[in-house]
């Protein structure tokens, strides 16, 4: 009886020290990290995250880490890693000439640790959805990719590759060939679609459970589309309208003018909108907007950039150099309808739009889901894939938000809109593992996105050096 306890207690022991040493091994394992908890605005110090292809594994005390090892490491000391950013307003466009030229973009939002993008509409949508597919394979370099494929317009749309739409029936074909090809997302463009089309674009998109955003015709109060189940609303236009105290009577003098050879549109009706803004409309409105669980993407950058080409020169900028000649040359259109606005009627738009930026933190004070967008790609000059979402990044915290807030707006949020929570927005177990090095911490300054160290995407790792290399591939 004594030998068996003996033999027993020996076994015990052997299978106790054999767990103790034994290690999973993971393919990658980042030491020393101060992790910036953007979720509640705190740095996290002294941390070890292992990972394992493209999810996060462990997140633990680096004075744990001789129980784990791995295949690479990163000592990240006197750095601050977060989660990878999101350009939640981008395109990729220009026809089947410049689908090498869009392409090469790619490498950009990676070099800005942009790990993520919502491209919002095009006409190379064969492209992107191989792109889409390729990069979630890991066969190719870039970041994830949300799609709309081609937007929905009336008949005659502004850009090419839109689905025209009028009848019930025409928006019924357009829904399904977009659930054919798995979108992610429909977005609605104002420049020909009727009030009639664009209020049932939303309520068959929502029968569907087809999340809808884009722009609005003027025709349309945003609340009568939230209320048909509209989820978002790009660029601060549409909004604007709705926090006017006199929106009902302006709605209605612009339907009555659309039979007429003098129909108003947006850019007519912007002086009425603007003298007419009431605050406690406006509250009334995000609160309402909060309780939809509305998705506002407020592209301040791309609207500051346009509104500033008479007086600026963009010739020196140095990321115009990775910016292929046939996209500079859609540039051209945005340059001189600029040029050709009056000073009065370019004094008016810098107005406009630094109004609609003193709304940003009152609509994310409401609860609104505002998230951070760049509207890059050609067509929208001097606006560089990447960088500009840094830009955007800046001019929301100069707007009235606070680093971590902006911070949101290009992490949780997007994750939110998209509704992919579970596995984006924060360095926690289960996650997606990609995520930046930096070099300085962003909730004290924003301007900390700039210095980048490290960029993490689908599992590979991207040193500043590799960074350089891959920018100087696509450099002309």
């Amino acid at each position: 009886m004594r030998k068996l306890i003996l033999t027993c207690l020996a076994v015990c022991i052997f299978h106790a020290g054999f767990s103790q040493t034994a290690k999973h091994k993971y393919t990658l394992i980042i030491t020393n990290a101060k992790i910036v908890d953007v979720a509640h605005g705190k740095i996290i110090s002294n941390k070890l995250i292992a990972i394992s292809g493209t999810t996060i594994k462990v997140v633990d005390d680096v004075k744990m880490l001789s129980r784990y090892k791995a295949t690479q490491y990163i000592n990240a000391k006197g750095k601050y890693v977060m989660t990878g950013l999101w350009d939640m307003h981008i395109h990729l466009r220009g026809g089947d000439t410049m689908i090498n030229d869009n392409k090469a973009l790619l490498t950009l939002f990676l070099a800005y640790g942009v790990t993520t993008v919502r491209e919002c509409g095009g006409d190379i949508v064969s492209s992107v959805l191989s792109w889409r597919r390729q990069i979630n394979q890991g066969t190719m370099i870039g970041p994830r990719i949300f799609t709309a494929g081609p937007k929905l317009d009336g008949p005659k749309p502004t850009w090419a590759g839109s689905i025209e739409v009028e009848t019930p029936t025409q928006i019924s074909k357009a829904l399904d060939s977009l659930r054919k090809l798995k979108v992610d997302f429909v977005k609605i463009y104002d420049s020909k679609i009727s009030r009639e089309a664009y209020l049932e674009i939303i309520s068959q998109a929502e029968k569907r459970g087809m999340k809808s955003t884009g722009h609005m015709p003027y025709t349309v109060k945003l609340t009568d589309a939230v209320a048909r189940g509209l989820d978002g609303s790009e660029h601060l236009y549409y909004v604007f309208k709705a926090c006017s105290a006199k929106e009902d009577s302006i709605t209605n003098l612009i339907i009555q003018s659309q039979h007429t050879d003098k129909p108003i549109g947006l850019f007519a009706a912007l002086p009425m909108v603007y003298n007419t803004y009431s605050d406690a409309t406006a509250n009334k409105v995000f609160k309402y907007l909060a309780q939809k669980h509305f998705t506002i993407t407020p592209t301040l950058f791309v609207s500051k950039t346009l509104n500033e080409i008479k007086e600026t020169d963009h010739s020196k900028d140095s990321l115009l150099a990775y910016i292929s000649p046939k996209i500079q040359a859609t540039y051209r259109g945005r340059i001189v309808s600029a040029k050709r606005a009056s000073d009065e009627s370019t004094a008016f738009t810098k107005k406009f739009e630094a109004k609609c930026a003193s709304l940003v933190p009152k609509m994310y004070k409401a609860g609104i889901n505002i998230v951070a967008g760049s509207d890059c790609g050609a067509f929208n000059s001097y606006v560089y894939p990447g960088s500009s979402l840094h830009e955007e990044l800046k001019l929301l915290v100069a707007s009235g938000l606070t680093p971590d807030q902006a911070l949101k707006t290009a992490t949780i949020n997007g994750a939110k809109f998209m509704a992919v929570s579970k596995h984006y927005g924060a360095l926690t177990a289960g996650k997606c593992s990609d995520m930046l090095v930096l070099d300085s911490n962003p909730l004290q300054n924003i301007n900390a996105v700039d210095q980048i160290n490290t960029v993490i995407a689908h599992g590979k790792v991207y040193t500043k050096a590799d960074l350089d290399g891959m920018l100087k591939a696509i450099k002309h």
